[in-house]
């Protein structure tokens, strides 16, 4: 039947988008595609046939179109995570209005109105067979997907053969670097094949695993005002259909129908944007801290007369296990005999830094020394997706950054020997950075700057959209930055020696630098990127044909079409001034550029040579330019593919910054940013997603407190305030709560509808779609919420069990209020504030 059949279409795509494509494993993001799956099943399915049936009950016969325009209308936008967007619909015009002005191109991209999530592999257990016989299959049952967008290898173990004959294989992605033991698995499976083993070759295997890893590749979005949206598009949609389709004059019954397409159109809509709009503050809320800890040198504690804590560390638990940190890291051989030599620290260990990890009941009685924790502090490394990160330290560091710096991944198609992923769509990569670079204007101080760093892949993407955030009257300059100095062409090697290019090598990428407004601060007249230039005499003829500069100096008219440099009485003054030098000289053997300095370098000259007139350029020694590929732009210190240069960003923080400074760098990679804002004497914050948080970064922080004497403690200035005796520092490190986190949380609850629900069925108009809560954060809140008259706590245990939540750093982030104002807050409406907005009540 016809009508069946339209109908069939449209609630599949429907359901395809609350339940996505269903991906096999474990995580938050499994989680919720369930829950959708049930409040489609539960509410929005039957309560929209419901609306469907009661609105053309006067028409049934255009049951069968309405669903068939219901379905035309929406499929183009529905994609296969759930996300709604410019999936394969046309633009219309009045799109190209919003796109177009008179005066120029108004950048636009198809996901510019949303938020990225991550992008992921729809993981998905399945069968395959060859014609040999053999059958595998993939469980992924119970895969940990990806948390952020990290880069992760899916790795395989034998399981068994089970009762149909099948190689079953677990799947799961690797931890610490392990990889799939091929080997191993083939040995296993041929003994458990028993003498038909014999035949089983590991090229099965291979191509099985090919096979396998052919599944999709997702992105995953939030739309930012989804009902605004597809309202909008559905009113374009309409207006095309009445135009393309319809005479100008409609039946009153062919008016009434198309308004009831529209009338069930924007209540479908209504549904989707509920649900998106929940999925949007749960993006948007602040995040928690978690498993904090700090790093601080023994100097430190010493001098806030803290050596009554010194002499408890060598009798601590935790006391072996800082030694055999500090001994791995190279920072001491063997363990100190006595930290103190007469209640004195010992100069040779006062840059030993404690991670409070090992010393967590000392924790409190340290940071009890420092009255302003946050003036304290050195910096901040904080593990997390970035946009997360970004959004949860706004409203305590808005307007505090002087200096950004990123590196994020270059988009290049091609995840090799990175840590996290770079094989975006280019309409995802914009989005990606566009979300995170209007989060980090706010970050910026009025007069401060941000350096983007990017390459031939994403440069043509970089500089309109920070155009559009930062203005293009903001622009100040794309810098050319070298490579490397042994290895220029590295992302363009030929594959053999000898084999001819099919491009040119690429030996430089670029930094756009942008300033927050015209209060752009900058030492760039201080020399900060120098060159000197000598004097030299240039000649004064212009080839500009103006009348008024065509006179005769020395003998000598400039010929029609050419011109002199300079008004008539400049010139003339300047040839007295070298008339006057030419005297002096003859008896005081002086230079020009000597006479030049004493008269208060301000003299113009002009002398005769033959039928020429020339006039001297003076000698100039700070020449600040945009061509730095003096410098190598990425280092190999610390073995990071992608690692930055300690020398660039010294050249970035000083140009941009000064002392005391706050520094920021949201794609951290190996660390670099950091490393060099502090031994540059800037504060510094530092964030980074991927497990080489711990394993690089923390480390190298670490040995930079202790004194790190490569990159760039090896310049003269640098060691004027960072050496062997001037070292140390204070750190604070944690994870935040992530997306994902909050997801595994997330529970459809019915009940909280039940009253919703009834209303609808009497009547529609009495409560309205968008007031649904179609899910609820895990009803364990309602039991870890203790409130009285006075005060108001939660036990973050019943919702995280395996983890420390700092509670005062949360708040302090949240709140945007200083460590030091929040340590003491008794107050309950700020606290309530804070659980409000952490908890989403």
């Amino acid at each position: 039947m016809a009508v069946e059949k339209e109908k069939s279409k449209f609630w599949s795509i429907l359901e395809n988008l609350y339940a996505g494509a269903k991906p096999d494993g474990e995580s938050g993001y499994v989680n919720l595609i369930q829950k959708k799956r049930d409040y489609f099943t539960d509410f929005v399915k039957p309560k929209l046939e419901e609306y469907v049936n009661q609105r053309i009950k006067d028409f049934p016969e255009f049951e069968e179109e309405l669903y068939n325009k219901l379905y035309t209308f929406f499929e183009p936008y529905f994609s296969d995570t759930g996300s709604v967007f410019f999936v394969k619909s046309y633009i219309y015009y009045k799109q190209y209005e919003r796109i177009y002005t008179n005066e120029d191109v108004k950048l636009f991209w198809k996901t510019k109105d949303l938020y990225y999530i991550k992008s992921d592999v729809l993981i998905r257990s399945m069968n395959v067979e060859f014609d040999e016989g053999y059958i595998f299959y993939f469980d992924a049952s119970k895969v940990e997907h990806k948390q952020n967008n990290e880069k992760r290898e899916l790795i395989y173990s034998f399981d068994k053969i089970d009762g149909n004959g099948k190689i079953v294989l677990k799947v799961k992605y690797s931890e610490s670097g392990r990889q799939t033991k091929e080997d191993e698995i083939i040995k296993e499976v041929r003994k458990a094949l028993g003498e038909e083993g014999k035949e089983f070759k590991s090229e099965y295997l291979r191509k099985a695993i090919q096979t396998f890893e052919k599944q999709m590749n997702v992105d995953y979005f939030i739309h930012r005002n989804l009902e605004r949206f597809l309202k909008e598009q559905f009113n374009l949609w309409l207006s095309q259909y009445l135009l393309g389709h319809e005479e100008v004059n409609l039946p009153s019954d062919r008016i009434n129908k198309l308004l009831a397409l529209k009338d069930v159109a924007y209540r479908v809509i209504e549904v989707i944007a509920r649900f998106e709009e929940e999925l949007k503050r749960i993006w948007e809320k602040p995040r928690l801290v978690f498993n904090s800890n700090y790093v601080i040198t023994l100097d430190r504690i010493a001098n806030k007369g803290g050596l009554e804590i010194i002499k408890k560390l060598p009798k601590h638990e935790g006391w072996k296990d800082q030694v055999k940190e500090w001994i791995e890291l190279g920072i001491i051989d063997e363990e100190p005999e006595e930290l103190l030599d007469n209640d004195n620290l010992k100069k040779e260990y006062q840059f030993l830094p404690i991670d409070t990890k090992y010393f967590k009941d000392l924790e409190p009685e340290i940071l009890s020394l420092f009255e302003d924790l946050d003036e304290e502090l050195d910096g901040w490394l904080i593990k997390s997706e970035n946009w997360q990160a970004l959004n949860t330290i706004l409203p305590r560091f808005k307007e505090k950054v002087q200096t950004i710096y990123i590196d994020p991944p270059f988009n290049k198609g091609d995840n090799a020997d990175y840590y996290y992923e770079t094989d975006y769509k280019d309409s995802t990569w914009a989005t990606m950075l566009e979300n995170r670079l209007r989060l980090a204007r706010e970050l910026l101080k009025d007069e401060g700057s941000i350096f983007v760093r990017c390459d031939y892949n994403g440069n043509w993407i970089v500089r309109p959209l920070m155009n559009e955030i930062f203005g293009e009257e903001n622009f100040r300059n794309e810098i050319i930055v070298g490579r490397t100095k042994t290895a220029p062409y590295i992302g363009t090697a030929p594959e053999k020696a000898g084999v001819s290019f099919k491009s040119l090598m690429v030996v430089y990428d670029n930094l756009y630098l942008y300033s927050k407004g015209n209060n752009f601060f900058n030492r760039f007249s201080e020399g900060i990127i120098t060159e000197k230039r000598e004097s030299y005499w240039k000649d004064f003829k212009t080839f500009f044909d103006r009348d008024y500069n065509r006179y005769e100096l020395l003998g000598i008219v400039p010929e029609k079409g050419c011109s002199w440099m300079w008004r008539k009485e400049v010139a003339e003054e300047a040839i007295k001034n070298y008339q006057e030098y030419l005297k002096i000289a003859e008896s005081e053997n002086i230079s020009l550029e000597e006479y030049w300095e004493r008269t208060g370098r301000k003299l113009n000259f002009i002398k005769k040579e033959g039928n020429t007139l020339k006039y001297w350029v003076p000698p100039s020694k700070n020449v600040s330019h945009n061509n730095w590929s003096d410098l190598e732009g990425y280092g190999r210190r610390w073995k990071f593919p992608t690692e930055n240069s300690e020398i660039l960003l010294k050249r970035v923080i000083q140009s941009t910054s000064n002392e005391g400074d706050l520094v920021l760098d949201f794609f951290l990679g190996s660390g670099t940013t950091t490393a060099t804002a502090h031994k540059l004497r800037r504060k510094w914050i530092g964030i980074e997603m991927g497990e080489h948080f711990y394993t690089v970064i923390l480390p190298r922080m670490k040995k930079v407190l202790a004194y790190d004497k490569s990159g760039i403690s090896k310049e003269k200035d640098v060691k004027e305030i960072y050496n062997e005796k001037n070292a140390g520092g204070f750190f604070k490190y944690y994870d935040l709560e992530q997306y994902e986190e909050i997801l595994r949380n997330v529970e459809y609850n019915k009940e909280s509808n039940k009253e919703f629900y009834e209303k609808m069925i009497e009547n529609f108009k009495d409560v309205k779609f968008s007031e649904l809560n179609p899910f609820l954060l895990d009803r364990r809140l309602a039991k870890v919420v203790k409130e009285n008259e006075e005060n108001i706590e939660v036990d973050f245990k019943e919702l995280y069990p395996d983890k420390e939540v700092d509670l005062l750093e949360s708040m302090a982030n949240v709140l945007g209020k200083s460590w030091k104002e929040v340590k003491d807050i008794n107050d309950k409406e700020k606290k309530v504030e804070f659980y409000r907005r952490i908890l989403l009540w």
